[in-house]
């Protein structure tokens, strides 16, 4: 698998890609994403962002988000770490 696909509409990310994004152990990631205490938004681009991708992961405390284009390749990536504060509500509104 390359670390990001697009297979019938559905976006498969590598868990270690977000691990590292939000400062996890891999072998973390999936256990927190079970309890609910990472989330995400897949958003597509439309006119000038037509054919990318922004994917966004939250953690109580960080936000990690990726760009790709229609091929999975990678174009921007960007994590935000509030430290011991938790996560802004604000942070979690997509497109932001």
């Amino acid at each position: 698998m390359k670390p990001i696909e697009f297979e019938n509409g559905i976006v498969q990310i590598d868990a270690s890609i977000i691990a590292e994004g939000l400062g996890l152990a891999p072998s973390l990631l999936q256990e927190e994403m079970r309890a609910g205490r990472i989330t995400s938004l897949a958003e597509r681009g439309v006119d000038a962002d037509s054919g990318r991708h922004r994917l966004t992961f939250f953690s109580e405390h960080r936000r990690f988000r990726v760009v790709v284009d229609e091929t999975g390749t990678i174009l921007q990536q960007s994590a935000v770490d509030f430290g011991d504060s938790p996560l802004p509500k604000s942070v979690r509104k997509p497109g932001r």
